[in-house]
């Protein structure tokens, strides 16, 4: 009721419900509107296109998960759905990509589902960093690329587990062994004489040291003494006054260092032999003619062949030398020979008288 008593007709009263109504049906509208554009990634009026891609597992991909190129979002996950088509990839993926991004996706880009993190959602992200084929077009079918998952990751590395598991296990039984005193390692640790016995060791390389450093024994002369320094510096004396000397071109080899004469002689003489060997290769003289006369080499290399020659004979036994060489029968007799001639003179020695004695007898 109005101010004043005046009730409200039937027309004003409808005219008022309708008002309430269409602001009703605005505000759901326009709530429902806000919604979408907070919890989507595609807007209303932005140019989108459908694509779709087949994998072997889903790998717990969701509807309405994220698709994003380079981990950028550009879209979302529509449809999830097996196809009996496609027996090595049956999970159809169908999403919708939308935006700025729809220009840098190729026919060549590849599709991966990727988790976020170990435990987090799996989403869809394109990688076109090696596309180089032609635009995108709606309705078109991306090619996938498996990435490896936690799970897969956990597999690979059971035999790494397993191995250093055996690791740890001979670890320990090694440990165990040297606690026990077992093995050369557990002796060393473990045993008292070996103990006692390095303990001697120290000891006994402790007094060397203490009589090194008192001066006892050759070693402690050697570093002790001064005598050893003075006959040192002596020698060192001496040999810088040695030096002295032959800088100064005393003595023979100081001479020999310092006096131009020797290098003079030197260079003469080397000066000679260049000579001598130019004239040997250019045929001078009795050594030119004997290195470079054609003839002369002939005349030696047959010299040399009639040597072999004979030499070849002689060790075939031919002729007579060859005959002396090889038959066993003539060194024999000839050796017999010589024994009895040494026998022969012998007994002349012993007793001329007997084998010299000239008897004359006139008739």
């Amino acid at each position: 009721m109005r101010a004043g008593g005046k009730v409200p007709s039937q027309k004003e009263l409808q005219w008022a419900q309708l008002r309430v109504g269409l602001t009703v049906i605005f505000a759901s509208i326009t709530l429902a509107v806000l919604i979408f554009l907070m919890s989507g990634t595609i807007g209303l009026f932005t140019k989108k296109l459908t694509l779709y891609t087949y994998v072997p597992d889903a790998g717990g991909l969701r509807t309405g998960a994220p698709v994003r190129l380079q981990n950028v979002d550009i879209g979302n996950v529509k449809d999830i759905a097996i196809v009996p088509d496609h027996p090595k990839a049956p999970v159809k993926i169908t999403f919708k990509v939308a935006g700025r991004g729809i220009s840098f996706l190729k026919k060549d880009s590849v599709v991966l589902l990727v988790t976020s993190g170990v435990l987090g959602e799996t989403f869809v992200n394109i990688d076109s960093t090696g596309a180089k084929g032609a635009p995108i077009q709606d309705n078109d079918t991306l090619v996938s690329r498996d990435v490896p998952d936690f799970q897969d990751v956990v597999r690979s590395s059971q035999s790494t587990l397993q191995n250093i598991d055996v690791l740890v296990r001979r670890a320990d039984r090694i440990v165990s062994a040297i606690e026990n005193a077992q093995g050369s390692v557990g002796q060393l640790i473990y045993d008292k004489a070996l103990y006692d016995n390095l303990n001697k060791s120290v000891q006994q390389v402790q007094q060397i040291l203490n009589d090194v450093s008192s001066g006892k024994g050759s070693i402690g002369q050697l570093l002790r003494s001064d005598d050893l320094y003075n006959r040192l510096n002596s020698s060192v004396d001496k040999l810088g006054k040695m030096v002295d000397d032959l800088n100064a071109g005393r003595g023979t080899m100081g001479k020999l260092l310092q006096d131009p004469t020797l290098y003079n002689n030197a260079n003469k003489t080397i000066t000679k032999a260049n000579q001598l060997i130019d004239n040997i290769n250019s045929g001078k003289g009795a050594l030119g003619k004997f290195a470079n006369d054609r003839e002369f080499a002939n005349k030696l290399q047959n010299i040399v062949d009639r040597l072999s020659d004979i030499t070849t004979r002689l060790n075939q036994g031919e002729g007579s030398a060859g005959a002396f060489l090889r038959d066993r029968t003539l060194y024999d007799n000839t050796n017999h020979l010589l024994q009895e001639s040494r026998d022969l003179v012998k007994a002349i020695r012993e007793n001329p008288k007997r084998y010299l004695t000239i008897r004359l007898r006139i008739f």
